[in-house]
């Protein structure tokens, strides 16, 4: 029989990319979702058919515990998350609480119910876990690019929270010898990004702009600069560091960077308009604490796991910008359903 792996963020762009992915390496795939009437469920469901649902909230260890007994997966994902940077600002407890602690919770019911150290309920083989870290946590760079020995400088309450994370994941594995992971990925993106994330921000309004339902385009600072990938090539990364003869984080990404103004110039040129016509700087979308430049060095994740990406900036943003014109257009298929 094949694996089982349970993803908490089931609902997200990375979620379904992931689960997708397991899917056709012959996984049974469960997905974790908060409430029983949760409006993202019919969407799941819609993408993903072969997928499971199950309740569970990482902000509650007690549901985390029963639903690993009731799954019993081999692998856990660890993708669910407050993932907006600017909102953790806003909301900087309910970020700690579910992008921190979370995975502390869940790594506390694998240990659990893993039968690890005291408090053991229904011992069983070992779960491996895989924790969805991020860039974020660099923050304030001394150096670039940025591989698994630079140092963290967080800028922002989600950065913080991911950190904090990272480092739990690392001391439940020196602790007590789980098979656990962190990816540290570097901003990646898809046509099933969320719209508020600057890059489906930039790919709906120019798209918008094309087909005349919009004028303007209104960013933040245009020089700040990203290591941009697509999901899907990074999800396969997730699985490859859970089959790997041994635990290690691994930073991932593509090693080139881009501004925000080439992601809004390569946009444009998508739908042959020259972008400096429509978009206007507005300082209310800068941030309290810019990160100003991030880059990965994936070094290691080639060496050890064999994995590149294989998407080109150019190639993603096309894509997400043609599939922004097939939604407004109603041509939009099954594939880029709004789910993240």
């Amino acid at each position: 029989m094949g694996k089982r792996a349970l993803i908490t963020g089931i609902a997200g762009q990375d979620g379904t990319y992931l689960a997708e992915h397991l899917l056709e390496q012959g996984y049974e795939v469960v997905g974790l979702m908060r409430g029983q009437q949760n409006p993202k469920a019919p969407l799941v469901r819609a993408l993903l058919p072969d997928v499971q649902l199950v309740q569970g909230d990482l902000l509650d260890q007690g549901s985390l515990i029963a639903a690993l007994e009731s799954v019993q997966p081999d692998e856990v994902y660890n993708l669910g998350a407050v993932s907006f940077v600017p909102l953790s600002w806003q909301q900087p407890a309910l970020t700690t609480e579910t992008t921190g602690l979370g995975p502390l919770r869940m790594l506390e019911a694998i240990r659990i119910v893993c039968g690890i150290g005291e408090g053991s309920r229904s011992p069983r083989p070992g779960v491996s876990f895989y924790q969805a870290s991020t860039s974020e946590m660099f923050g304030l760079v001394n150096g670039s690019p940025q591989n698994e020995q630079t140092p963290f400088h967080p800028r922002s309450p989600y950065g913080v929270a991911k950190a904090y994370a990272h480092y739990i994941t690392q001391n439940y594995r020196e602790s007590y010898g789980l098979f656990a992971v962190s990816g540290i990925l570097f901003n990646h993106e898809s046509p099933r990004r969320g719209i508020e994330f600057v890059t489906r921000k930039v790919t709906m309004n120019v798209a918008r702009i094309a087909l005349g339902m919009e004028q303007k385009l209104r960013l933040g600072n245009l020089d700040a600069q990203r290591d941009w990938g697509f999901a899907g090539d990074y999800v396969k990364a997730m699985h490859m560091m859970l089959q790997a003869d041994a635990p290690k984080d691994y930073v991932i990404g593509t090693g080139v960077t881009h501004s925000v103004r080439d992601l809004v110039r390569v946009a444009f040129e998508r739908v042959g308009l020259d972008w400096e016509k429509y978009v206007e700087v507005d300082p209310q979308f800068f941030r309290p604490a810019e990160v100003d430049t991030l880059r990965a060095d994936p070094a290691r994740a080639q060496e050890v796991l064999g994995w590149r990406a294989e998407t080109t900036f150019e190639e993603l943003i096309g894509s997400m910008v043609d599939a922004d014109l097939a939604r407004l257009s109603g041509s939009c298929s099954r594939e880029y359903l709004e789910i993240a």
